[in-house]
């Protein structure tokens, strides 16, 4: 088991990093032949970083568009940083001191994933727009999120784990080293959700992640009577 989960790791860092590195690549080249940006615009570079650091920090224009799905998305993505941060402890040694600080707050953290994800799955059912919209990946994909957060939350609550050994399982596999793996079910179930959502990751519509940093109607200044905009190609060819 412990070498399966091994390579099953191994496949899965490597199916993730080299995706996104791909798709960032892809989304760096993509051409932006028009002057798009979401008004009121900043006129500046400094007024588009604040609107990019609003955007990323606050959700800004979620917030302006529906409060509620606003606090749902916030609930989640908060909560999901904080456990993220938090599992940072299995992968370094000595652990630092701001993550063994936070790690009281990570069971918090996962009660706020569980409830923004149930409020976000429910609105694709209960508001008529979103229910239309709604493709089997999407319910599959919020799905596969709670059995994540749910299987976590029972290594903590229901079945517990030996945190040291899934430690240094994972430290091991940095130094390309299979250690033994505990057995417990939740444990077994919650790594495999984790693996498979690494593999499917740079294939679906999660990629909004990195994909905010590319997109022209929140990344351009809104000066298009002071300067022109050409997209490489364009200039290419007036060359």
């Amino acid at each position: 088991m412990s070498t399966l989960y091994a390579l099953l790791y191994y496949f899965a860092t490597l199916v993730l990093v080299a995706g996104l590195a791909l798709k960032i690549r892809q989304y760096a080249k993509t051409p932006a032949p028009l002057k798009i940006p979401t008004t009121p615009a900043p006129t500046t570079g400094g007024g588009v970083f604040w609107r990019m650091l609003r955007e990323l920090v606050f959700f800004e224009s979620l917030f302006k568009s529906n409060k509620w799905i606003w606090l749902f998305g916030y609930l989640f993505h908060v909560g999901l940083l904080i456990v993220l941060l938090r599992h940072l402890r299995y992968f370094t040694q000595p652990v630092w001191f701001w993550v063994e600080w936070i790690q009281p707050f990570g069971v918090y953290a996962s009660f706020a994933m569980v409830i923004g994800l149930a409020g976000l799955w429910a609105r694709r059912f209960l508001v008529e727009r979103i229910r239309y919209i709604s493709s089997p990946s999407d319910h599959l994909m919020l799905a596969l999120l709670l059995g994540i957060a749910i299987s976590g939350m029972m290594m903590k609550f229901v079945d517990g784990t030996d945190i040291v050994a899934v430690k240094v399982f994972f430290l091991g596999l940095m130094r390309f080293q299979i250690n033994e793996l505990p057995t417990q079910t939740p444990l077994l179930v919650h790594l495999g959700l984790v693996a498979l959502l690494m593999i499917i990751f740079p294939i679906s519509k999660l990629l909004h992640a990195p994909g905010v940093f590319f997109s022209p109607t929140r990344n351009q200044v809104d000066n298009p009577r002071e300067k022109r905009h050409l997209a490489a190609w364009a200039a290419e060819l007036e060359r």
